[in-house]
């Protein structure tokens, strides 16, 4: 069977979140933020986006006297995610072997 392209996941901040989840078991959206070098705003829509995927699971909860949030990858996020870098993986190989032979 041949992986598919994941439009969840397609757009680049949102895979580099998720890929980012995939090597931890939570990560604070504080953190994420600043990772990706984004707004607030620009951040929530995209952990929204995948939430409503059921990709990614939000959780806030109060931490150093202030309301936190925090993200964690879903099983269904894990599986989307292999999928989807298999997909890329499949792309640039074939783009690859085009070029090679081309």
């Amino acid at each position: 069977m041949r992986a598919e392209i994941d439009m969840a996941l397609h757009a680049p901040a949102r895979l580099q979140i998720v890929a980012m989840l995939a090597r931890a078991d939570e990560l604070e959206f504080a953190t994420i933020r600043e990772v990706l070098d984004v707004s607030d705003s620009v951040l929530s829509k995209h952990l929204t986006a995948l939430s409503d995927a059921g990709y990614v699971k939000i959780v806030k909860a109060p931490r150093d006297g202030r309301q936190r949030t925090w993200a964690s990858l879903t099983r269904k996020g894990g599986t989307a995610f292999a999928s989807h870098m298999a997909a890329l993986r499949e792309l640039t190989a074939a783009a690859e072997q085009a070029v090679a032979t081309g």
